[in-house]
């Protein structure tokens, strides 16, 4: 089992989970020839991928599906709340499938569990993706942790984990009132303090990449970012990962 990310932020996001042949991309926000040319980056052909799944409908990780799929005959999963904001759109694909946010569900050799978080979108999941003995937790895009949250991403061996925003920086900064207060309420975006805290909440015994995501190119700093989640867990910041809005990161496997 191995995962690579074709970009994560506000201008798109999707990341690759691969077992053998299987090839799931969570998430499309970038547009068909845009993703074509990132996953050729990581040596991987648009026909390959076995199926995309998707968090929500936000254009950052929706936008890029349905031409994709459209493009490739690409199978589709995402909930049925999601679904219903977006059907129209996705009515031409071959291959969409619904799921309930509590439904787990194998695509190929790859057990994908959803979990339900709090944004501001319909129904809104994040996953945990397993061959059977490696769990990879992904958990962007939501404004603040639950216990459900941290029950699903407990024992995993690896994670990518959303670190969106300094509150001092975002505070300060240039965004009009209202977009500051949603993205800090519990229906927007993890701060670094927040992801740290949650992270510091977990079964981390098995541990073996941390990644921070969906940083925001405005408010926050990869340094931040791994300051906050280094404190959490006792270790160097250079150890953690950076997913880039432009390069995302280079494939992790587990030895």
């Amino acid at each position: 089992m191995r995962f690579a990310s074709l970009g994560s932020g506000s201008e798109g996001n999707g990341l690759l989970v691969e077992v053998g042949a299987t090839r799931v991309l969570i998430d499309c926000g970038f547009g068909v020839r845009d993703t074509v040319a990132r996953l050729a980056r990581i040596g991987v052909a648009p026909e390959t991928v076995t199926a995309i799944i998707v968090t929500h409908e936000h254009s950052d990780h929706i936008c890029g599906v349905a031409p994709f799929a459209a493009r490739f005959g690409t199978p589709v999963w995402l909930t049925f709340g999601t679904l219903a904001v977006v059907a129209e759109r996705f009515a031409v694909l071959p291959h969409v499938y619904g799921f309930d946010s509590h439904d787990v569900f194998e695509v190929g050799d790859i057990e994908v569990r959803p979990f339900p978080v709090p944004h501001d979108a319909r129904e809104p999941v994040q996953f945990v993706c397993s061959d059977g003995h490696w769990r990879l937790g992904v958990l962007t895009d939501l404004g603040i942790s639950t216990a459900y949250v941290e029950a699903s991403l407990s024992g995993c061996d690896a994670l990518v984990l959303e670190c969106n925003h300094d509150l001092d920086l975002l505070a300060n900064g240039d965004y009009p009132f209202s977009l500051k207060q949603r993205i800090a309420s519990k229906f927007g975006h993890l701060d670094n303090g927040a992801a740290a805290g949650l992270l510091a909440r977990l079964d981390n015994s098995r541990l073996k990449h941390l990644i921070a995501a969906h940083l925001s190119q405005n408010n926050n700093l990869p340094g931040l970012a791994r300051a906050a989640l280094a404190a959490a867990l006792d270790c160097d910041p250079d150890w953690i990962g950076i997913a880039d809005q432009h390069l995302g990161f280079g494939w992790r496997e587990f030895i």
